[in-house]
């Protein structure tokens, strides 16, 4: 009996031994650099510890683009190894990057905030001020955001969405108007969380007393998933930027779905003139063809950078007879058809046609230019303007 109580004495001292020694290997396990390192005139300094490579490149998306992606700028490496860049002063906004290490792409080792977009991991940061302060985490009453699990018959599976609830919602007997908030292809229901900042511009937007307290529904719009990569019964896997059957109206037809939970579930008020939907890209595609195939549903539609493609799929019954129930959208009143499209967006031509095909039509509709593609700059800065001119 005595041996065995020294036997415990003497692993209860080691094991207070060992924990300053974990929490300092936890501690030390970073490189001790700023990285990035934000000044106040708007400047940023960037910096990599790589003695070994023969060259890094910074890549940032406020950088002239080449392609698809960002362009890249030589870093200059010191004699301790450390490789440094300074940009010239940033305009406020959220931005990503990476660094290219002898041609391979690494996260900043330095910098523990990413998002994900489709299969790519970016480092981000915040540049303050006007349109970027939307996107901080201000001081303001803050809303809530719930995984949700509801039962689809239509794609016969449990599927995932987000959605957000304003400040206030838990302790109010209130019922409040919905926005359905649709995302892209490559995305899920995690994408206007993550890179759409969609939680902060509500909060500070509803604080500033710009937009009305509502809720904000955010479903996975691949019906093959059950939820995002890695959050689904499908485990992790390599996510990809299009998968079966994102756009061939099953995702559309099957959406009442979603509607139906959450009329159920939530204290909402369940008519046109308190529904909206909105979405970027595939999204945008989506929120056109789910209020037109629907066309008493929504008072409010938004499309934003919307991928309409002349060679959809028109042998789906959702996509036929568009024109016809366009007319029948605009003939049951609607309070906003919103567009929006980025001058360089490959989209561009194909938003401008469906802007002469409602002008034919004498279907009323807001449409708005900005500068820059196919971006979540964009998008952001869409979801801003849009959600104040809701309900």
């Amino acid at each position: 009996m005595k041996m065995k109580k020294q036997i415990f004495l003497i692993m209860v001292i080691l094991a207070f031994i060992g924990l300053p020694v974990v929490a300092q290997e936890a501690i030390g396990g970073g490189q001790e650099i700023v990285s990035p390192e934000i000044h106040e005139n708007g400047t940023v300094t960037f910096r990599l510890l790589a003695p070994h490579a023969e060259e890094v490149r910074l890549t940032g998306d406020w950088m002239p683009a080449e392609g698809w992606v960002p362009g890249s700028l030589v870093m200059e490496k010191d004699e301790k190894g450390t490789w440094t860049y300074t940009t010239e002063t940033l305009e406020p906004e959220l931005y990503g990057y990476a660094y290219l290490v002898d041609g391979l792409r690494v996260n900043d080792p330095n910098n523990a905030f990413l998002s994900r977009d489709i299969a790519t991991n970016t480092n981000i940061f915040i540049i303050g001020g006007g349109q970027a302060d939307l996107y901080k985490v201000n001081d303001v009453p803050h809303g809530s955001v719930t995984r949700r699990w509801y039962n689809s018959p239509g794609n016969n599976l449990t599927r995932r969405m987000c959605i957000y609830t304003p400040a206030g919602y838990e302790k109010s007997r209130m019922k409040y108007p919905v926005l359905y908030l649709l995302h892209g292809a490559g995305g899920d229901e995690e994408a206007w969380i993550e890179l759409g900042r969609a939680t902060q511009i509500l909060d500070n937007l509803i604080a500033q007393g710009k937009a009305k307290p509502m809720i904000v529904v955010m479903p996975n719009g691949n019906v093959i998933q059950d939820a995002a990569p890695g959050e689904g019964t499908q485990g992790y896997y390599k996510p990809a930027f299009m998968v079966p059957k994102t756009m061939d109206g099953t995702y559309e037809e099957t959406f009442m779905d979603v509607m139906k939970f959450v009329e159920s579930s939530y204290r909402v008020k369940a008519g046109k003139s308190t529904r909206a939907v909105a979405g970027l890209s595939m999204g945008g595609y989506h929120s056109m063809h789910i209020s037109r195939y629907y066309p008493n549903t929504f008072d409010y539609v938004g499309l934003f950078s919307a991928a309409i493609l002349p060679d959809q799929n028109t042998t789906a019954k959702v996509y036929l007879d568009i024109d016809l129930t366009l007319k029948k959208q605009m003939e049951n009143g609607y309070k906003l058809y919103w567009i929006g499209i980025g001058k360089t967006d490959f989209l561009y031509e194909n938003n401008r046609e469906f802007k002469a095909k409602l002008d034919a039509m004498g279907m009323p509709h807001t449409y708005r230019e900005s500068e820059g593609g196919h971006i979540w700059k964009n998008w952001r800065v869409y979801l801003s303007e849009f959600a104040p001119l809701l309900f």
